[in-house]
């Protein structure tokens, strides 16, 4: 079997690649896990000559581009605060350079292999997710989340307040 690696030696293996003539797989990496699809394309066009030599990127080029559809569908749902989880699917389509129709397929794709949790209203053209399978996160992502947080705690404070200020006689006794 594989010796399992830690996330710390994963993560120095992926920095190695920094200042080496492979430093644009680097870029590459990064740009699938923050599910960023235009960076993707972008690192494809100007490093075309070095994807092309490599034989298995070429073979597996359109599972590749599924693959950070996918990602980039996660990272829609996940910038989105937990109680703004329905989607218009022109949204999904627009960041992901995709039809209406192939955006519907990737969120159908995305649900049956419990990448998500949701419902496509095709009437309405949206989709709620209810559940995002949970991955690594970057530090950008990190602090979204730590962000949003604070803001809830915030709303739980104010709430309190409201409940405290409404029923005196129960916050006493």
């Amino acid at each position: 079997m594989f010796p399992e690696i830690g996330l710390d030696s994963a993560l120095d293996k992926v920095n190695s690649l920094l200042g080496t003539n492979v430093e644009w797989l680097y870029h590459i990496l990064q740009a699938f896990n923050t599910g960023n699809l235009v960076r993707y394309q972008e690192l494809c066009r100007v490093h075309n000559a070095s994807l092309s030599a490599q034989p298995a990127l070429v073979q597996n080029e359109k599972k590749l581009l599924e693959k950070i559809n996918i990602l980039c569908l996660m990272e829609i749902i996940f910038s989105r605060p937990s109680e703004d989880r329905t989607i218009p699917l022109s949204a999904i389509a627009e960041r992901t350079r995709l039809s209406i129709e192939d955006a519907e397929y990737l969120l159908m794709k995305s649900l049956s292999v419990h990448l998500i949790e949701g419902i496509i209203n095709q009437v309405e053209g949206t989709v709620h997710v209810s559940w995002v399978q949970p991955r690594v996160l970057g530090i950008p992502q990190i602090k979204a989340l730590r962000d949003r947080l604070d803001d809830w705690i915030g709303k739980v404070r104010t709430a309190l307040v409201s409940v405290e200020a409404e029923t005196p006689d129960l916050a006493d006794s």
